[in-house]
């Protein structure tokens, strides 16, 4: 079994592991990650070996943190991120390259428009009408989009949305109220299967999905961060 994470501001963490009588065999870690002392790298194999294969990510991690010699120094990786990629193994999970993407970038639509394609585009990809899809968001107006879970007598007052212009849409996913206007707002979704965030929790699967975006800013130049849920 083979399983990559790609560690959120760090490096890439790779994992090849068998499976027999319901424990790790044949362990080994490797990536483009930076460790002293060397034979770190051979306690953190150690340590994954025979672990029964149902350990969880922070069960994982606690063995390779309890196995590492007092004067180790990771960059790059950490205890959780090798974790990470031994569940992606075991999970079979897929990785970017994998699949053939679409892009998706249209002309200015309107707030409901948007919020009506992100449903079908999610649908269709989790039932493999359509591949992994990437989708760039231009608003031709205004707009409050809520969560799903959100109350629009909580979050909106209408008498200001009416006296500004502003659209209220509600989106198909959790999360806070956001503002978004024509030409000053960047926006994208991404629809993909399931099996690319296997062996990720919800919250580690936003980092996950959002590192690309970090690395394509600091090409540019451009110092951004991720800002984990609140």
């Amino acid at each position: 079994m083979h399983g990559e994470y790609k560690v959120p501001g760090g490096k890439l963490v790779v994992v090849d592991l068998d499976v027999e009588g319901g424990a790790l065999r044949n362990v080994r870690v490797a990536g483009d990650f930076f460790l002293e002392p060397d034979e770190a790298i051979e306690a953190i194999d150690a340590a994954l070996e025979g672990a029964p294969a149902n350990t969880d990510t922070a069960g994982l991690a606690a063995r390779i943190e309890a196995a590492l010699p007092g004067s180790t120094v990771m960059l790059g990786l950490s205890a959780e991120g090798v974790a990470i990629a031994v569940r992606r193994a075991l999970a079979q999970a897929t990785e970017w390259s994998d699949y053939d993407w679409q892009l998706i970038h249209e002309a200015p639509q309107s707030p409901a428009l948007h919020m009506a394609l992100d449903e079908v585009i999610t649908a269709e990809v989790a039932a493999g009408l359509r591949p992994p899809t990437l989708r760039v968001w231009e608003w031709d107006s205004p707009a409050v989009i809520i969560g799903s879970f959100q109350s629009l007598r909580n979050e909106v007052d209408p008498a200001g949305v009416e006296r500004h212009g502003v659209n209220v849409v509600r989106r198909i996913s959790g999360g806070g109220a956001m503002f978004a206007e024509p030409s000053s707002t960047i926006t994208y979704s991404l629809a993909v299967p399931q099996s690319l965030v296997s062996g990720l929790s919800f919250a580690d699967s936003y980092a996950y999905l959002d590192d690309w975006v970090l690395e394509a800013l600091a090409d540019m130049g451009i110092k951004a961060w991720y800002q984990p849920l609140n």
